[in-house]
């Protein structure tokens, strides 16, 4: 058995884990990074976050390609099937191992692959692919691991046409009809995917509005657009048994009586923190119900030297913020000026259209009684939507009445995950900076979509009296 000393051992290769060995080894740290997978990315570049991007974007295209007049001149619609769809993620799939490769040989970081495991506060048994085991000893280490989704025990995951969102790109065929139970931002963001294949989607939500978190006008949005794409949406529904047929297909039952039959099932319903095996209990620490380890706001579990980020820490379970909470872990370790709580985490929902927003809702502030504004700019007026065939969304600033501090920006449409940065941008502004008129002062790019804030500054500065 081999013995390594670091001052940094960090678990997984995911965006938490990247985050935090990059910004340790920058500051002088020696550092190793153990990952189960024999790739580094984590489950963002191999089965998450990447992929269903990916494979978003190709089927926009495809939908571009069959509802373009300049493109039906040349014939019929065109059918594309899921497996060629996915051939494009599985290209940038590798191109991004292979960008994330370069950033741990560039820092000096040494990668193991295998399966790390706690042997107590400061050593990692690490078991290989060849059942060798070494150790690693650090003084800090950081709980990188990601998450799963969650398997219930009744649902039989191993019939070959129930899937959950990571089996979902072992999919080697396209079904003619496809239960989505769970109706979340994966739920949604693949109804979207396979809606634009032409697959006819059933889409179960156990509330009675989709994405309840959003402004309500945008979860409307969201809900006519999946509807005016074919897909039926049943709300405040609770499966009762999944039944997989041997025949192939699968019978959903509801607690609500209603049996639904599709030729596949894709369970989107919550995710699973990655600890069990993870040797938890020789340091003292316990998950919670969901396998999530709990830490304070400089992202340190109850065992000092240890702390943990990402996925595996529960909200806001997004790749971006994933990296961010790493660096910050790090950011602790080493003293610098590194160091924040992540909180100021924008949404970005990759359905079709995209979603994406910052700060309070319109219910939110009406709840707590602040006096605001709305200042609207709706893309089918936009001349850069016009020129991109992109005419449906909208962008919405939510503003105090008094001050004029924005207090909110909400986005629906192509790019929103984009557009979102510029009133980000604004929001982090200190007094003055941080108000409408910014948008109103500012000379915008034409035809661009930034100048969506210049007409809903003018919108909302309208509505003042």
């Amino acid at each position: 058995m081999a013995v390594y000393n670091y001052d940094v051992v960090v678990l997984g290769a995911g965006p938490a884990g990247e985050g935090a060995a990059v910004n340790a080894a920058k500051n002088g740290r020696r550092v190793a990074v153990v990952e189960e997978r024999n790739m580094v990315g984590g489950n963002c570049v191999h089965l998450g976050t990447i992929p269903s991007k990916a494979l978003r974007y190709s089927v926009k295209q495809i939908i571009q390609f069959n509802t373009n007049p300049i493109f039906r001149v040349v014939g019929e619609p065109r059918d594309f099937s899921f497996p060629d769809v996915l051939k494009s993620a599985e290209k940038v799939i590798a191109r991004q191992v292979r960008s994330r490769n370069s950033y741990y040989a560039r820092n000096r970081i040494d990668l193991f692959f295998g399966k790390g495991s706690f042997a107590d506060a400061h050593t990692i048994e690490l078991v290989n692919a060849e059942g060798a085991v070494d150790r690693l000893v650090a003084q800090e280490i950081i709980i990188a691991t990601g998450s799963r989704p969650y398997r219930p025990a009744d649902v039989n995951f191993n019939h070959p046409r129930i899937y959950d969102s990571d089996t979902i790109l072992q999919l080697n065929h396209t079904p003619r009809t496809l239960i989505i139970y769970g109706a979340g931002v994966i739920g949604c963001e693949y109804a979207s995917i396979f809606c634009g294949l032409g697959v006819k989607v059933d889409l179960i939500h156990n509330r009675d509005r989709l994405l309840s978190f959003l402004d309500d006008e945008i979860s409307d949005a969201l809900s006519y657009h999946l509807r005016n794409s074919m897909a039926l949406i049943r709300h405040n529904e609770e499966y009762e048994k999944i039944e997989g047929l041997d025949g192939g297909g699968v019978v959903l039952h509801l607690k609500s009586g209603k049996k639904i039959r599709g030729d596949a099932l894709l369970w989107c319903n919550g995710r699973s923190g990655n600890t069990d095996g993870l040797g938890l209990e020789n340091i003292g620490l316990k998950p919670n119900s969901r396998g999530q380890v709990l830490v304070d706001e400089n992202y340190r579990t109850d065992v000092p030297n240890v702390y943990a980020a990402g996925d595996v820490i529960g909200w806001p379970s997004l790749a971006s913020a994933a990296f961010d909470q790493g660096r910050s872990a790090a950011g602790n370790i080493v003293e610098n000026d590194s160091w924040r709580f992540v909180d100021d985490v924008p949404t970005g929902i990759y359905t079709i259209p995209e979603i994406s927003s910052l700060g309070k809702t319109e219910r939110e502030l009406t709840s707590e009684k602040v006096p605001y504004e709305v200042g609207q700019a709706f893309f089918k007026s936009m001349a850069r939507a016009q020129i991109s065939c992109e005419p449906v969304g909208m962008l919405k600033i939510l503003f105090h009445r008094d001050t004029l501090q924005v207090l909110g920006i909400h986005c629906f449409g192509d790019q929103a995950s984009e557009i979102v940065h510029i009133g980000q941008a604004i929001m982090n502004q200190e007094g003055e900076a941080n108000t409408i008129k910014y948008f109103v002062n500012t000379t915008f790019n034409y035809p661009t979509m930034a100048e969506a804030y210049r007409v809903a500054a003018l919108d909302g500065l309208g509505r003042l009296f």
